[in-house]
C-alpha cells in the first residue's frame, strides 16, 4: 500500500512536472511580439517636372489691322486734288445760305473724298469763311463763320466725320479781287476748303 502511494505521489509528481514542461513550451514556441515600427524617411518622391511658365497670348495684331490716322504722301496727293476740284462756293450779299451753285460746288468730289478721309480719322480740313469788304470787320468775321458752318454741315451731311472739319472765319481779309464793284466783291463771299497742317 505504500508502495502504491509512493508510486501514485510519484506519478503525480511527475505528470505535474511533465504539464508544466508543456505548458512552458507553448509559451516559448510563441512567436516573439513584432518590433516596434521605426521611423523611416519616407521614399524620396520624384519632384514633377516644372510646369513651364505660360506665355502670354500673342496680342491681336490690331496695330497692323487698324489703318494709320495719316495718309501717305500719294493719299495726300490726292486729297489736295479733289480738294482743288471742290471749288469755293460762293455767296449772295449778307447771306449765308448755300445756294444751288454752291452746293454743285461742294458736291464735286466730296464723296470720294469722305471715303479718303474716313480712313484717316487724324487728317483734318479747315474750311474759311470770306465776306467782301462792305460792313464792320467784327460783322463779316461773324458772317464769314456762319458760311462756313454752313459748308461744313453739307459736308457732314455728306458722309465727311465733323470731327475732321474746322472752320475759321476771316471776314473781310485776304480778298481775291481788291477792285470795288459787283462782280468783285461776289468773288469775296465764299468759303475756301485747305487741307490743316498736319502732325505727322
Amino acid at each position: 500500500m505504500k508502495n502504491f502511494r509512493y508510486v501514485s505521489l510519484v506519478a503525480v509528481v511527475a505528470l505535474g512536472v511533465f504539464a508544466n514542461a508543456c505548458a512552458k513550451k507553448k509559451i516559448a514556441e510563441k512567436p516573439p511580439a513584432p518590433p516596434p515600427p521605426v521611423a523611416t524617411a519616407p521614399a524620396p518622391t520624384r519632384a514633377a517636372a516644372p510646369t513651364p511658365a505660360r506665355r502670354p497670348a500673342p496680342v491681336q495684331q490690331a496695330a497692323r489691322s487698324t489703318p494709320s490716322k495719316y495718309p501717305d504722301a500719294a493719299t495726300r496727293a490726292r486729297i489736295d486734288e479733289l480738294i482743288g476740284r471742290i471749288q469755293d462756293a460762293y455767296f449772295d450779299y449778307d447771306a449765308h445760305t448755300l445756294r444751288s451753285d454752291a452746293i454743285s460746288t461742294l458736291a464735286s468730289d466730296s464723296k470720294e473724298l469722305a471715303e479718303i478721309l474716313r480712313q484717316y480719322p487724324g487728317y483734318k480740313l479747315k474750311i474759311e469763311g470770306y465776306c467782301d469788304e462792305r460792313g464792320s470787320a467784327e460783322y463779316n468775321v461773324a458772317l464769314g463763320d456762319e458760311r462756313a458752318k454752313a459748308a461744313k454741315d453739307y459736308l457732314v451731311n455728306a458722309g465727311v466725320a465733323a470731327q475732321q472739319l474746322d472752320t475759321v472765319s476771316f471776314g473781310k481779309e485776304n480778298p481775291v479781287c481788291s477792285d470795288h464793284n459787283e462782280a468783285c466783291w461776289q468773288k469775296n463771299r465764299r468759303v475756301h476748303i485747305v487741307a490743316e497742317k498736319q502732325n505727322s
